[in-house]
């Protein structure tokens, strides 16, 4: 075992019996590279990416090329997921150099940390336009032992470079209608119309993207964003990207056609896409929005949930074919013969037509993906689900894909939205039982007696590393959605000692521009700063709705203005990249629209007519709403403060900047009040 035998992180612990001397990211590291005057490898990845377990076994289990690095080298490896702070900087350190990026991320550093030499997978042997592993290495040990004074200098170059990236559009206006509608004219010119979803191969779910078409239409009546989301929802639910039997969502598609996915399954991306499809289902009232929200709700909470209540970060491409090899997709395909060897062979051909089963395969070896190409109501819906039930019994058995366990604060917050905004819609209380699961493990075990948080946690135990501010928000945002499904004030209480933490540590207080690390953070080459989304919303606009909402709740004029400050960079980026700043883009949205506060004064907690009002509440389209609930003369939300039953009876307060319409105590006018 090497140095990563102690750590929390199951990607690193992958990593614990190679041959390299592997170290995790830490001081002593840079410290032994600088007593043993070598070059530093880092290597970046993450536990359910493929090509990662791919050069890990091509390379880091092969005993040469391990003996090899031992000599010349010392070696960090790095989960992203854990340190996204120095993924982001030397991923844009790759990205400026090579045009593009990706995991694992190879970089080459000197002692100090600055990077020379860029890649990410390299091959045992080498291809067309591709070095082999073995040959970078041996460059870099040549080029580090007889030019040295040449390396020090392209290091040194880099990192001036980079220091000079600052973010000088972070101050400004926030987005008004202008920039809405042009960012909309943007993404209509970027749709496929054909297919849904926006650019080519490969296609990701846009889930930001869809919150604020969705938003955007709720706000304006603008049809066509409504469209362009609704389209895009059904394509991705009806293609492999979706598991057709168990739920939930791959990674992405590899074609343009959403047919085969990379098979992970990420926390996030359910989370995110959860939402969307609660969200798509109350503009719209749409069957398959709804059945899709609570199927990939079921899986979060059957597949991804710990016993220490918390959300783990995903599950793995690969798995056992059943020979011994692992093979991506290989728990998730099917072949004609493998359906009627379970259904038999009446059955088998429909559910071959019924999920797009083909002799020739979708995928490889003849396999399929499951997809749903046909129109449902051409089949007996009994038998289908007869079909499904049997089916996903027998891939029960299959060796399942690993698990990465570790609780990543940011991802919880985004399922704690996602489960209790969705067990609050379609009356499933399990799901809001989930959420403050999820909640109260992150207050246990992840923050501190000064509500700082710790990135990670695995088995109950946190981990070493410091919250970044996507995890500050994006647990504040779960926390703010919790207090309004529950009507229980302490989530609102913790969201602002996050929130907090986010003025004081994370922005920057003459411009307004957020960094993704805290003043007091790890000081790496560069302090790393990005507003635009990847993979989820960027913890710049996510901390932008956090404060909105925060605000909203409590009438925080210094939390309204560092949102507004913020959405200054989506006001310059919208109508130019609108794809990469789509909650950014939401939050905006919600900011145009007020956001409106709906104060719902309870004559009794549980009594049926509190409750129906409540969940009008809940359901309204308004972009960003927030909702305060608890009896009347509570003052666990400022915004039930002076807000009377009426006639003893509950009602329901519409407000904007805490000026309130006539109360209400009809469901249908407050649901006419929030969808206008």
């Amino acid at each position: 075992m090497n140095r990563l035998a102690g750590v929390t992180s199951p990607y690193l612990l992958q990593h614990a019996d190679n041959p390299v001397d592997w170290w995790p990211w830490q001081p002593e590291a840079f410290e032994e590279a600088r007593r043993r005057g070598v070059p530093v490898l880092l290597s970046v990845g993450y536990s359910a990416c493929h090509w990662c377990h791919v050069m890990a076994h091509e390379s880091f289990e092969d005993e040469v090329t391990a003996a090899f690095l031992n000599e010349h080298f010392v070696s960090v490896k790095v989960d992203r997921e854990e340190r996204p702070d120095v993924d982001a900087v030397y991923m844009e350190a790759v990205q400026a150099a090579t045009g593009q990026g990706g995991w694992p991320m190879t970089v080459f550093l000197t002692p100090d940390a600055e990077p020379f030499y860029f890649g990410t997978y390299f091959p045992p042997e080498a291809r067309p336009g591709v070095p082999s592993f073995r040959q970078v290495l041996e460059g870099v040990r040549a080029a580090w032992s007889d030019r040295r004074d040449e390396v020090a200098e392209v290091a040194g170059k880099i990192v001036r470079d980079l220091s000079e990236r600052e973010i000088a559009f972070g101050a400004g206006a926030a987005p008004g209608d202008q920039e809405t509608a042009q960012a909309l004219l943007g993404l209509t010119r970027e749709y496929d119309p054909q297919r849904g979803g926006f650019g080519g191969a490969p296609k990701f779910p846009p889930s930001m993207v869809l919150e604020f078409l969705l938003r955007h239409h709720a706000r304006t009546g603008a049809e066509g964003a409504l469209q362009m989301a609704r389209d895009t929802c059904e394509r991705m639910a009806r293609g492999g990207i979706y598991d057709q039997l168990g739920g939930g969502f791959a990674r992405y598609s590899v074609d343009r056609d959403w047919v085969v996915p990379h098979f992970e399954k990420m926390l996030y991306d359910n989370a995110l896409l959860c939402r969307v499809y609660a969200h798509l289902w109350r503009a719209t009232g749409s069957e398959q929005a709804r059945r899709v929200a609570l199927e990939t709700a079921d899986f979060m909470v059957r597949e991804l949930r710990t016993a220490e209540g918390g959300f783990a970060s995903a599950l793995d491409a690969d798995s056992d074919d059943g020979t011994g090899r692992h093979v991506e997709g290989a728990y998730y395909a099917w072949t004609p013969a493998q359906l009627a060897e379970v259904l038999g062979e009446d059955d088998a051909r429909i559910a071959a037509h019924y999920f797009g089963v083909t002799d020739e395969g979708t995928f490889e070896h003849g396999s399929s993906v499951l997809q749903l190409p046909q129109q449902d109501s051409v089949f007996d819906a009994e038998r289908i689900a007869s079909i499904r039930r049997r089916l996903l019994a027998a891939r029960d058995t299959r060796p399942a894909p690993g698990r990465d366990d570790k609780v990543v604060a940011a991802w919880n917050g985004l399922a704690i939205a996602a489960l209790a905004e969705t067990g609050a819609y379609f009356d499933r209380p399990d799901l809001v039982e989930a959420a403050v699961g999820a909640a109260d493990l992150l207050v246990r075990l992840h923050l501190d007696e000064q509500a700082r948080l710790a990135r990670t946690s695995k088995d109950g135990r946190t981990g070493a590393n410091a919250g970044v501010l996507e995890d500050y928000a994006d647990v504040s945002e779960g926390f703010l959605a919790l207090a309004s499904v529950t009507g229980e004030g302490v989530w609102l209480e913790f969201a602002g000692f996050l929130l907090d933490h986010v003025l004081a540590r994370f922005t920057d207080p003459e411009s307004g521009a957020l960094y993704d690390t805290a003043t007091d953070a790890e000081q790496l080459i560069r302090r790393p700063q990005d507003p635009t989304d990847n993979a989820t919303p960027s913890g710049w606009s996510a901390a932008a709705g956090a404060l909105l909402g925060y605000a909203a709740q409590t009438g925080s004029t210094p939390h309204r203005a560092a949102a507004e400050r913020a959405l200054g960079v989506v006001r310059t980026l919208g109508p130019r990249v609108p794809r990469f700043v789509g909650w950014g883009l939401a939050v905006a949205e919600a900011l145009l629209d007020g956001p409106r506060e709906i104060a719902v004064v309870a004559s009794e907690a549980d009594d049926t007519a509190s409750k129906s009002l409540h969940r009008t509440a809940l359901l309204g389209l308004a972009p960003g709403a927030v909702v305060a609930y608890g009896t009347a003369g509570s003052d666990e939300f400022p915004l039930l403060a002076d807000r009377p039953l009426v006639d003893g009876g509950p009602a329901a307060y519409v407000c904007r900047h805490f000026t309130c319409e006539a109360p209400t105590t009809d469901p249908a006018e407050l649901r006419a009040a929030l969808d206008g």
